[in-house]
Formats: C-alpha cells, sequence, structure tokens
C-alpha cells in the first residue's frame, strides 16, 4: 500500500510531500492546478520514461521518492527477496532525474535497472483512467482478466510447463531431424576415422612410455660402457673408491672412541660404503639385463611414427590421440542411435501433448464457470452507472489449435448497449465513456481477487454526472475497502463518497506558478465540495449541498 510521496522540482512542484491514508482518497483541485501532474511524478518514479524537460528551469535535478507498505503485496515482496531488494514490510523507491538527461533508481537505496522498478511498480500500482481503460480491447487483457477472477494461477502453471516441455522437445526432434539430413557421408567418414584410430588403439600414457624405451633403446651401448665403467671406479678397482674408504674406516673406527666428532665420521663413512655397495650392485643388475636390441628399437620407432603420422593427420597433439578416439566414438554413436531417440523422443512428444490437451480443457472448464459469475456481476454494475440495458457477455471457446503458453482457449469480451442490439466485441461497440464503466465495473467486480494493493483512477469518472456520478463515487468507495483508491476528479459526487480528500492547488512563487498540496479537515473539505459545486460564487445553499452529501456518505 502507498504510504507516502515526496516530490522535488518536477515540473510545477517545487517540494510536495503527501501522506496517502488507507481507502479511498479523492485529489481534487481547479483544472490545471496540478493534480495529474502528481500522478506523472508517481508514474515517473515507478518506472515510466521521464527527461530532463520536466525539471523547471531553475533546477538541475528532480528527486521523487515512494514509500510502500508491503504488508498485502506478497508477489513484490518475494520479488524483492529474490533480489536481496527486500527491507522487511518496508519499500522505498527513489528516482533521480539530472538536466544533463541522465536518470537513476534506486530500491531502498539500492540503485537498479528503471525495467526493474517498472516490474516491481506493476505489482504495488494499477493506473486507470479512459486512455489506460483502452486495453479492455484487447484479447490478451480481457483473459487475464478473466483468469485473475477464477484464481486459474495453478492451472495456468501447469499449462505453461507443459508448453515449455512441448517446445523443448519439438526442438530437440527438428535438431535431431536436421542433423541426420544428408549425413551419410559424415557417418561413413566416422567410421573410417573409429576404425583407423581403433586398429592404432592409442593409450593416455603409451607415448611416454615409448618415447623413454626408444631414448633406452638408442644409447643402450653408451649406457653399458658408462655402467660399467662407473662400477670398476666405484668398486672393483684396487685403488677404487671402496678400497679407500674401507681403509679410512677401519682407521678411524681404532680411534672412535677418543671424541664424538670422530665416532660421528666413522658412522657416516660406514653408510657411504653401504650406499656406494647397493649402488654398483644396481648398476651391474640393470647392464647386464639391458640388450642392444636393434630390431625392438626398429618396432619403438615405427609405433612412434604411427602415433605421430595419426596426430597430424586427425589435427591432434599425439598425447590427445586417446581422447580423440572417444570422442570420435561419442559422435558415432549419437549418429547412429539418431533413430531410437527420435523415436522415443515422439512419443514422450505425444504424451506431454495428451497431457496438455488434458490440462487445457481442464483450464477452459474453469474459465466458462469463471465467466458466468463475472458477466452476472459487472453487467449488474453497469447497469448502475448509466448503461440502463448494458450487459456484458465473456465467451470462451477452444478455438486455438496449436500449444501455447495460455491454453487453447479464446476469450471475448462483448457487450451490448441495448436489449434490441446484437453482442460485439468491446473495441467495436463501446465508446470512450463506456469503456471507463465497463472498466470501473470490472474493477469492482474483481476487487477481491487483484492482487494490486493500491489502484489510481485519473479521472476514469469522466463524461458522466449526475445520479451516476454518485454510483461511481460509491463503487470506489467500495474498492476502497479491498485496496487503497487514489482518485483524480472534478465530480463532487465522486468526491464526497472518498474517505479522504486532498487538494491540489497552483499559486504563483517569485512569479513561478507552483503546485502544492494539502490534506482537507471537515470544514475544508465541506468548502472544497461547494466549490466543485458551484464553481466561482459559493452561495450558503451551496454549501448546505456540500455539508449534506457528505453526511450522507457518512
Amino acid at each position: 500500500m502507498l504510504r507516502r510521496i515526496q516530490i522535488r522540482n518536477f515540473a510545477i512542484v517545487d517540494a510536495v510531500e503527501i501522506a496517502v491514508e488507507p481507502g479511498m482518497t479523492a485529489l481534487t483541485g481547479e483544472t490545471g492546478a496540478g493534480k495529474s501532474i502528481l500522478l506523472d511524478a508517481l508514474g515517473s518514479c515507478l518506472g515510466e520514461r521521464a527527461d530532463s524537460s520536466l525539471l523547471p528551469a531553475h533546477a538541475e535535478r528532480a528527486e521523487i521518492h515512494v514509500s510502500f507498505d508491503l504488508e498485502h503485496a506478497r508477489q513484490a515482496r518475494e520479488w524483492l527477496v529474490q533480489r536481496d531488494l527486500d527491507a522487511d514490510d518496508e519499500c522505498i523507491v527513489r528516482r533521480v532525474l539530472q538536466r544533463n538527461g541522465r536518470s537513476q533508481s534506486y530500491i531502498n537505496g539500492r540503485p537498479v535497472p528503471l525495467q526493474d522498478v517498472a516490474t516491481l511498480g506493476n505489482w504495488l500500482v494499477g493506473v486507470h483512467s479512459q486512455h489506460a481503460h483502452q486495453s479492455l480491447r484487447r484479447r490478451d487483457i480481457q483473459r487475464e482478466i478473466l483468469d485473475a477472477f477464477g484464481d486459474h494461477a495453478t492451472l495456468l502453471l501447469e499449462i505453461r510447463e507443459l508448453y515449455q516441455e512441448h517446445h523443448r522437445l519439438r526442438a530437440e526432434i527438428q535438431r535431431l531431424q536436421n542433423a541426420g539430413e544428408g549425413n551419410d557421408g559424415h557417418m561413413e567418414l566416422l567410421r573410417y576415422q573409429v576404425s583407423e584410430l581403433t586398429a592404432l588403439n592409442p593409450s593416455a600414457h603409451e607415448l611416454n612410455e615409448l618415447t623413454l624405451e626408444h631414448r633406452r633403446l638408442a644409447s643402450a651401448e653408451e649406457i653399458i660402457t658408462t655402467c660399467q665403467s662407473v662400477i670398476a671406479m666405484l668398486y672393483e678397482d684396487e685403488q677404487g673408491v671402496q678400497s679407500m674408504l674401507g681403509g679410512a674406516i677401519r682407521q678411524l673406527g681404532a680411534r672412535s672412541g677418543l671424541d664424538p666428532a670422530i665416532a660421528t665420521a666413522h658412522e657416516l663413512f660406514n653408510e657411504a660404503l653401504v650406499q656406494i655397495s647397493e649402488g654398483c650392485e644396481t648398476l651391474r643388475h640393470f647392464s647386464t639385463n639391458l640388450e642392444v636390441d636393434p630390431s625392438r628399437l626398429q618396432q619403438v620407432e615405427e609405433r612412434l611414427g604411427q602415433i605421430t603420422d595419426l596426430a597430424r593427420k586427425h589435427r591432434v597433439r599425439p598425447e590427445e590421440l586417446s581422447e580423440h578416439l572417444q570422442a570420435l566414438r561419442n559422435a558415432l554413436d549419437e549418429q547412429e542411435s539418431t533413430g531410437e531417440r527420435l523415436t522415443e523422443l515422439s512419443s514422450r512428444l505425444a504424451q506431454v501433448e495428451h497431457d496438455y490437451r488434458a490440462a487445457a480443457g481442464r483450464l477452459g472448464r474453469a474459465r466458462r464457470k469463471a465467466a458466468d459469475v463475472l458477466q452476472e456481476r459487472v453487467t449488474s454494475i453497469i447497469r448502475e452507472l448509466g448503461m440502463p440495458e448494458g450487459e456484458l457477455r465473456i465467451q470462451v471457446d477452444a478455438a486455438i489449435q496449436a500449444v501455447r503458453p495460455h491454453g487453447v482457449d479464446s476469450v471475448c469480451f462483448e457487450i451490448r448497449t441495448g436489449s434490441e442490439q446484437p453482442f460485439g466485441s468491446i473495441n467495436k461497440v463501446a465508446s470512450g465513456g463506456e469503456i471507463s464503466r465497463i472498466g470501473l465495473a470490472l474493477e469492482v467486480a474483481t476487487a477481491r481477487t487483484t492482487r494490486i494493493p493500491t489502484l489510481i483512477f485519473d479521472e476514469a469518472d469522466s463524461g458522466i454526472g449526475g445520479a451516476v456520478a454518485e454510483v461511481v463515487g460509491r463503487k470506489l468507495r467500495e474498492l476502497g475497502s479491498h485496496h487503497q483508491v487514489l482518485c483524480v476528479t472534478h465530480l463532487p459526487q465522486v468526491a464526497a463518497q472518498a474517505h479522504h480528500q486532498l487538494r491540489v492547488s497552483k499559486k504563483a512563487v517569485n512569479g513561478r506558478a507552483r503546485a502544492a498540496v494539502e490534506p482537507l479537515d471537515a470544514v475544508s473539505r465541506t468548502q472544497e465540495i461547494a466549490r466543485m459545486l458551484g464553481g466561482l460564487e459559493i452561495t450558503e445553499n451551496t454549501v448546505n449541498h456540500a455539508r449534506e452529501m457528505l453526511q450522507r456518505v457518512d
């Protein structure tokens, strides 16, 4: 629910702060005083396009702050929570317009794109005017009104999910069919490549192992000679390292008790002698088993050549051949299983379409049932609103063959303004004023089902007067028992029905016309209703009439 509007430097408004109460609030004032400008500022704050032309000449920036109580705005709360923009049950939206054309929007102090503010605004405020009611001519809007009234959200969600699955399956079938067209040559190539690489049978670690083996075989003679030379130098020669180290150990052994340092050195040299012995034994075993094998060397070279050639042919690195073979196998398996996959997908598609048609049938029956109730309620209300022979008929026909996200029903609101006239679609039969009354009747009839907490009526009562105007006021007041209603009006019969009244006036300040807004108490409200009744000259009779109108409402 709308709590407060603060406006600075917007059009003819220098600074205005408005506290908006629950129930119905009438916004009144002389023509041109700036009533609609206040709604323009609210719309700009909630996502409508605005530019620097709205700034007064003396200002470099305009600011609009709007605060809401979200206690009864579940969708708005959930939307804010999902985006980490929530602040308990309060929401403050701020819009800044700058002279250079730039603007910035904020939700609870955090900058957001204008589109996000517009999305949030659609869940918080609904604006209704003769121009806005023109949307009633659209079939999609008529369908949405009926679905909201019938509370079809669960059925619509089921329909939408089945539609999305149907769309996904059709796209997958189309992709597989397109991939299979003219693809025989590609499959033959895949089979040949898989066969060729399978014959080679590359493994992930084979290349490294073959490379090491090739180096060893190619240097076998040199390695054997080196091993034998090292063994002789360290272990076998009389003047070798083992012999000299053994003598040193014997000399130190006889004196190791003289000092800990000698004992430590003696122990280390003993360990070194063991290490030399083990190292030489390892080299002897290795060189004894190493053979000069030209035949094996040739096999390894041929294998490395095959791997390198095929890697070059397939344009991958040699070490990637094994992974490449698996990728080719997967591609071939997918190609060869396309038929089975298409059969499976087609079966699934048929089941989803069957489920969709069944759900669409349930939705259609629910729509027709809701249509019967809604058309009766709206007909009753529009007859109170000065269309004594007016009648609304809601046609729900399962006329759409294709799978659509909102079902297969064509929903059409038809109207007739006389009992002898045939029914016709709203866009062909109803005038602008009649559409406004139908729109108001729909708002009243669906008041308990709409989830928008604040409804704004911008001169939606234009073109009517007298007793009908009083009925319009009563209906708006009735709406105010379920929603917060803000109504811009020139009709005293409508304003008198409001729970609260704000007066907009225009005054000259330093040679500039400036708008001001003030809440009216009982006395000033009587005077304002009298002004609306009598124009420039307010007589005692006019005041008494105004007082009577207000008392009759209470």
